[in-house]
């Protein structure tokens, strides 16, 4: 008997989405680490990203899921690991669905051919679209200590908000290439502290923070780590290697298997500086942003 042709099914609540969806993306955890964290967030508090209704939608084949894809407001579309056989049918779907309910999508982050594949289709020959940035998901299951350096890491406290806030705007103009205000920024890290979206922790030098990491996201067996940041003046004395091993290994100690982050492609310390500590790469993904 023939597979039934593809179906969309279109969500409008985020825990009845992550119920059905759960078996298909922890299948491929790390790939889909993204889409699991914000998923839960969605089902945990819907309002997470604002007032604004989530896009949660799963292309089904025969009872069985072959595509996800999630989005919040005003951000680019997450699209899941399609298998080669439904790939074609399952983006043709989604971008058929969003073209009606979100025709003004400004880019998409996925798998690097799938992103591909579906910004083809959605640019045809209307528009055309751009890589943002090309990203790395590594996977850590055990911490490799570095060279000990000075210092100790502490939670960040509510009398770090404007610290926070400073280097999480410089961040954003150096590794995403916004440009969010003081302001913004200061906002941004308020709701993180008022939704527990985010939890932020400094490495200390003589009780002077000079190392940020933060962890989110958090995934059946793991949690994603980021943002990393070091002021310029302080890099190259090991803080975010030290700082970001020693969360990582907080969060095996508290039970979970695996710590996840995205590092840019185009950055080699970055790259250079995790697999040292224990992440392995598992897969290239690819942000799209939408032009003309």
């Amino acid at each position: 008997m023939a597979t039934p042709a593809p179906a969309l099914v279109r969500f409008t609540d985020p825990a009845a989405f992550l119920e059905r969806a759960l078996p298909f993306l922890v299948a491929h955890e790390a790939e889909h680490n993204l889409l699991l964290g914000i998923a839960g967030q969605l089902a945990r508090r819907p309002d997470a990203w604002g007032d604004e209704r989530p896009y949660e939608a799963l292309v089904e084949a025969g009872g069985e899921i072959v595509a996800a894809a999630l989005r919040t407001p005003p951000f680019n579309l997450a699209l899941s690991h399609v298998e080669d056989r439904w790939r074609d049918e399952a983006l043709d779907l989604l971008v058929t669905d969003l073209r009606a309910v979100a025709p003004a999508l400004p880019g998409v982050l996925g798998l690097t051919p799938i992103a591909e594949a579906f910004a083809d289709r959605w640019a045809g020959s209307r528009t055309g679209w751009r890589v943002r940035q090309a990203e790395r998901i590594f996977q850590l299951t055990q911490v490799l200590p570095p060279p000990r350096v000075p210092g100790a890491m502490r939670p960040a406290a509510p009398s770090d908000r404007e610290l926070v806030a400073r280097w999480m705007m410089t961040f954003s103009v150096e590794a995403l290439g916004e440009d969010d205000t003081y302001e913004e920024s200061l906002a941004v890290v308020d709701r993180w502290r008022e939704t527990g979206a985010r939890t932020l922790w400094l490495w200390e030098v003589d009780s002077s923070p000079v190392s940020m990491v933060g962890t989110t996201g958090e995934t059946p067996n793991g949690i994603r780590i980021g943002p990393v940041y070091t002021p310029p003046p302080l890099r190259g004395h090991g803080y975010a290697s030290a700082l970001t091993a020693a969360v990582s290994q907080a969060q095996l100690d508290a039970g979970r298997r695996y710590c996840f982050l995205f590092t840019d492609l185009a950055n080699p310390t970055s790259n250079h500086i995790y697999p040292v500590i224990g992440y392995r790469p598992v897969a290239d993904v690819t942000d799209i942003r939408f032009t003309g």
